[in-house]
């Protein structure tokens, strides 16, 4: 599992899959989302926009990140 460090309180989910890298771009994170493919706390969230704060544990694509404050 990776640690995605933020700054302030949340980040979007957009924002977190491109800054983790497992969307390349704005598009493939909304796909990703859209097609249900990405969940939160083992449930799966398909709101691009959905706030996303340290503690929280996304997974995609093989991929688990949790989010921590720096």
């Amino acid at each position: 599992m990776d640690t995605i460090e933020i700054r302030g309180e949340s980040i979007k989910l957009g924002q977190l899959l491109k800054l983790h890298g497992v969307a390349e771009h704005g598009a493939m994170a909304k796909d990703l989302i859209a097609d249900g493919e990405v969940t939160v706390n083992d449930e799966v969230e398909t709101r691009r926009g959905a706030t996303i704060r340290p503690g929280d544990r996304v997974e995609t694509l093989g991929e688990a990140i949790e989010v921590a404050t720096e």
